[in-house]
């Protein structure tokens, strides 16, 4: 006979009570006795909700209720009934309960209290099991299943680009080496350098920063990719929103130009953050209580003005405003924070690069919802851009959420074969190595374009969790490679 023959509590919620035997496995989350009775309160990860089991001390062998400590797992079967308290409909009466493993109430460290995220994230391979986590990650999940559901609707294809490569699709140099030399005596040219000749794959490999590059070849061929794959960045950075290792959803589309593009960006995001309004009430509900309670602890100038839900509805219900790189900069030199130097970045000369504390300006304070920023200066973006008239700016857009910054960057791709060589000759980009980007342009060139949307940037912000660190089950930072 198969064992897993249980309900799941996400199902036993809508079922009517008529004293029918179930089966629930799950996690004991609290245990409480009286002289005649024992509730507990399991948890199978299902859903939000735990559920609650009533054990009569003459039916269940008190050494076995003994066992059922926080933590543990264990196995019920019992009859259905109407609950006799509040907070929810039915109950189950235990006939028998199984352990199937203890928690050692003294050394088990996720007990039924309050805990820091800093705590939680020192011990990231059991704090899925609290409330708040099992929610994210819930949410992580159907966020993920929308996006294959939105491009899949779209008649996009979903492509697996290389996650070794030995391009570096920023131009940013901060990639994480794949090698297989000895690290201690690897073999030397003779002017010193490493000869990665007689490395595995006999060259200097990384991993990817992005699988654009190669999305772009299957998009001229098949018309409407998209990817979705981990990225890497080796980035000493310490912040609340960077990661070492991170998810990329990667649209490529030809015959799109840069308009197309936004179109299709703002489309996606309102798609999946609408869909987990849908799919995800129960969690995001808990999570917009969570949230609430921490923007209690801010200064008053630093709290959201909306709530999580009320930001994610925002969002969905509402245009996503749209201005040029110079209209930005204009509105930020002319802004109260640059005249009175409040920003750490004063915004002076045009061609500055934005920095968060700008994106989030334009966004929370002047236009008050999303915006999308389009053509910037040539300068400060990738090579890969196409370049407009001006020959100033390029065709690039981000979009900008408040609490966040930018989620999405991306630009109409450089289609002309002379402009796209002259760019890399002038980044020093070796065209003899970029050869096969090169023949895209060579062999039926087309305009197309694309954008890149950092998945755990998204979920941070239909969560509302205040670091990225707590959107992904084991963060990858540096200093940090654990479990």
């Amino acid at each position: 006979m198969a064992f897993n023959k249980r309900t799941k509590i996400r199902e036993v919620l809508n079922l009517t009570p008529e004293n029918q035997i179930i089966i629930l496995m799950g996690w004991v989350r609290t245990r409480r006795s009286n002289k005649n009775v024992t509730f507990i309160s399991l948890n199978d990860g299902s859903c939000i909700q735990n559920y609650q089991i009533v054990a009569d001390p003459t039916v269940i062998d008190e050494d076995i209720l003994r066992k059922a400590n926080t933590g543990a797992s264990i196995k019920v079967s019992g009859r259905l009934v109407a609950s006799q308290g509040s907070g929810q409909q039915t109950e189950l009466n235990a006939e028998s309960v199984e352990i199937l493993g203890e928690a050692d109430p003294e050394s088990y460290p996720i007990q039924p209290k309050k805990h820091s995220l800093e705590f939680l994230r020192e011990n990231a391979h059991l704090r899925i099991r609290t409330s708040t986590f099992s929610a994210v990650m819930r949410v992580r999940h159907h966020l993920a299943y929308s996006i294959h559901e939105y491009f899949h609707q779209k008649g996009f294809f979903y492509i697996h680009t290389p996650i070794i490569t030995a391009s570096d699709a920023e131009g940013a140099g901060e990639m994480f080496r794949v090698s297989v030399l000895d690290p201690k005596n690897p073999p030397l040219k003779e002017d010193g350098s490493v000869d990665f000749k007689q490395d595995f794959f006999e060259r200097e490999t990384n991993l990817t920063v992005s699988g654009q590059l190669e999305g772009e070849l299957a998009a001229l061929a098949l018309s409407e990719i998209y990817t979705f794959g981990p990225t890497f960045r080796a980035e000493n950075s310490n912040t609340t929103r960077h990661l070492a290792e991170f998810w990329m959803i990667e649209p490529e589309m030809a015959f799109y130009d840069a308009e197309d593009n936004q179109d299709l960006a703002e489309d996606f995001l309102k798609y999946v953050i609408s869909s987990a309004l849908r799919h995800c009430k129960e969690d995001l509900m808990f999570l917009d209580q969570r949230a609430a309670e921490e923007e209690k602890t801010k200064k008053a100038e630093l709290r959201n003005e909306l709530s999580l839900l009320e930001r994610l509805t925002f969002v969905t219900e509402n245009k996503f405003e749209r201005i040029t790189y110079t209209e930005a900069w204009e509105i930020l030199k002319n802004s109260a924070p640059n005249k009175k130097k409040k920003f750490a970045f004063p915004i002076e000369e045009w061609g500055t690069d934005l920095q968060s504390e700008h994106e989030r300006y334009l966004v929370e304070k002047h236009f008050k919802k999303p915006v999308i920023i389009s053509d910037y200066p040539k300068a400060i973006k990738s090579f890969y851009m196409k370049q407009n008239e001006d020959g100033k700016t390029v065709a690039a857009m981000d979009i900008l959420f408040p609490g966040i910054g930018e989620i999405v960057g991306g630009s109409q791709r450089e289609e002309n074969l002379e402009k796209l060589a002259q760019r890399m000759e002038e980044l020093n980009i070796s065209r003899e190595e970029m050869w096969w980007y090169l023949d895209t342009r060579r062999f039926g060139t087309a305009p197309h374009a694309g954008f890149g949307l950092g998945f755990e940037r998204l979920v941070l912000f239909v969560t509302g969790m205040g670091n990225i660190r707590d959107v992904i089950p084991f963060p990858r930072t540096p200093g940090n490679a654990e479990f």
